[in-house]
């Protein structure tokens, strides 16, 4: 995992403050010793996250197998441990190991571009104040003082141990895209959202490593403090083999947006070839952006995917990206004497600027164009903004879906206009037509459920073939709204080589599969089961119906039956 390095082409109050400092002494690390006796040789000790139904019944099994808890995560319903290097947990419990999260190397050499302003790019007014009322936690590197972002930081928290500011320079360039003010550029440097404020999330040291213990604390904190924070700025990518459904990331990441966060994240600088999308922007729940190359212009006509961006499908058969974002040759701010700033004397662009291009340049024009369309409609759910932002992106002769630009380009302009009248309404049209689309189907889902049940995995795929592309489309979309916990656990399940039909016809699959959430064996085999198993009433309201539902968020047309039923154990 790593931060993506830069592509390289040329007021708090006292109150606040206090809330932050008790909030980062809430995450000191938690040192419960081992039982007695149950003490590896040194060396044995490995570092893993545990995750499960909680994390106090994860610290439990922890401690039971003789290991110590690190660091308490409910964020993930989980915990950051140490374990005796032969120890197994049991497979209520899914264990996985800590990772170094690096910088990453430059997706491309330095250009020639002509450095066009961000907002120009994007069609904004150069005087524009968007985003007013909106907080941004921007967990990175860190964030440096300078005059730009004077009064824009409504807080700070150092989970590194460092200390404040930015060595590196990536978080500093990412908050200037989202919220600088153009102070020491007569306004020309202004970001896309210069009226939002920017909460500083240090997880990454002067060297722009961190772990994954580190960035998990890190979002421990923003679901702390969920009620003043409305998006997250996530500039991360990783190669982790784990899948999303147990990924320790991507299941906190989750756990934010399905508390009311708008979470935003690059596709990572892996590309031109299929499937380099990256951890987390392969979760299919999350916004990923993609990197578009505008030329150093204002207008579309030259538009391109970036070569470096990454393109889907993700090796799980999910598409991605959601769209693609201004994200080459940007200019943003520079954190004094960074490592970046040092090492890219040919990028800098006037006095305390720097040009640079990258899926993470991407993810924050993203999150500055989240943070314009929540000041306009503060009750807009996750969901509802991400259908937003896809659902008005233009298209390109540069920009479409096969090459790398999911549903084309962020369109800031018809997006802030389009705020003001989103509403709920359309998840109901949406919920409606999936019903009747399902219904339609149901003697094709009686099939599928018969060969699941059965533990028939070839007619399983044969059936899942022969459903309509908007029924795959519907469980694509419904498998993505699912609880973190109860998605884990079906993972789990589906992962283990070992399962058998029993997984499917247990009496208490319910409960255990999905969260109580009124879902029974049978309803896969009832000709009715859509209506009883979806149109549950404690569960429509909040799911179906509600704002966080739209018809193209989990748009996953490379979704099948392997990516769901069947992933990869290794």
């Amino acid at each position: 995992m790593r931060i993506p390095r830069f592509a390289t082409s040329p007021g708090v109050t006292a109150a606040h403050r206090r809330r932050l400092t008790a909030a980062a002494a809430a995450l000191v690390i938690v040192g419960l010793p081992a039982p007695a006796g149950a003490q590896p040789a040194a060396g044995e000790w490995r570092d893993v996250v545990v995750t499960g139904a909680d994390s106090a019944g994860a610290a439990r099994a922890v401690l039971a197998a003789g290991g110590r808890v690190v660091t308490l995560l409910p964020v993930v319903r989980g915990v950051a441990a140490r374990l005796p290097g032969d120890t197994t947990l049991d497979p209520a419990w899914s264990v996985a190991p800590q990772r170094e999260i690096t910088v990453a190397e430059a997706a491309v050499p330095a250009g020639t571009a002509t450095a066009t302003t961000v907002r120009e790019m994007l069609g904004l007014p150069a005087d524009g104040d968007e985003g007013r009322g909106v907080t941004v936690a921007v967990v990175d590197t860190g964030i440096a003082d300078v005059p730009d972002l004077a009064g824009q930081l409504a807080g700070r928290v150092d989970l590194t141990g460092t200390g404040a500011g930015d060595g590196y320079g990536h978080g500093t360039f990412m908050a200037g895209l989202i919220a600088a003010t153009g102070e020491a550029s007569a306004g020309a440097h202004r970001g896309v959202a210069p009226g939002a404020k920017i909460v500083d999330v240090k997880v990454a040291d002067a060297d722009g490593r961190t772990d994954l213990t580190t960035v998990l604390r890190g979002l421990q904190w923003v679901s702390d403090h969920r009620r003043d924070v409305q998006v997250v700025n996530l500039s991360l990518s990783s190669d982790s083999p784990l899948p999303y459904q147990i990924d320790p990331l991507t299941q906190a990441l989750e756990s934010l947006w399905h508390q009311g966060i708008t979470v935003v994240v690059p596709s990572g600088n892996d590309g031109p070839g299929t499937g380099s999308v990256t951890s987390p922007g392969n979760d299919p729940l999350l916004l990923t952006a993609g990197g578009l190359d505008a030329g150093g212009t204002a207008g579309r006509d030259d538009d391109v995917v970036g070569v470096w961006s990454g393109r889907g499908p993700t090796w799980q058969g999910d598409a991605k990206p959601d769209l693609v974002a201004a994200g080459g040759h940007v200019v943003s701010l520079s954190s004094p004497g960074s490592v970046v700033e040092r090492g890219n004397p040919q990028a800098r662009v006037g006095n305390g600027y720097l040009r640079g291009s990258g899926t993470s340049m991407a993810a924050a024009v993203t999150s500055g164009v989240v943070a314009g369309v929540l000041a306009e409609q503060p009750n807009l759910r996750p969901a509802a903004v991400k259908n937003l932002l896809t659902s008005t992106a233009y298209p390109s002769a540069g920009l479409d879906r096969a090459a790398g630009a999911g549903a084309g380009g962020l369109d800031a302009v018809r997006v802030l206009a389009e705020a003001p009248r989103w509403s709920a309404g359309r998840a109901q049209q949406q919920y409606d037509a999936d019903t009747a689309t399902v219904g339609r189907d149901a003697k094709r889902w009686a099939a599928f459920s018969k060969a699941l049940v059965d533990g028939d995995q070839q007619a399983a795929e044969r059936a899942w073939k022969r459903l309509t592309p908007a029924s795959r489309d519907w469980a694509a979309r419904a498998w993505a709204q699912l609880d973190p916990a109860a998605r884990a656990w079906a993972a789990r399940a589906w992962a283990d080589a070992d399962w058998t039909a029993r997984a499917w016809a247990d009496g208490d699959w319910a409960a255990r599969a999905w969260a109580a959430r009124a879902w029974a064996a049978r309803a896969w085999a009832s000709d009715d089961w859509a209506a009883r198993a979806w149109a549950d009433a404690d569960w429509t309201a909040r799911a179906w119906a509600a704002d966080d539902w739209a018809a193209r968020a989990w748009a996953a047309d490379r979704w099948n039956a392997r990516a769901w039923a069947w992933m990869p154990t290794s």
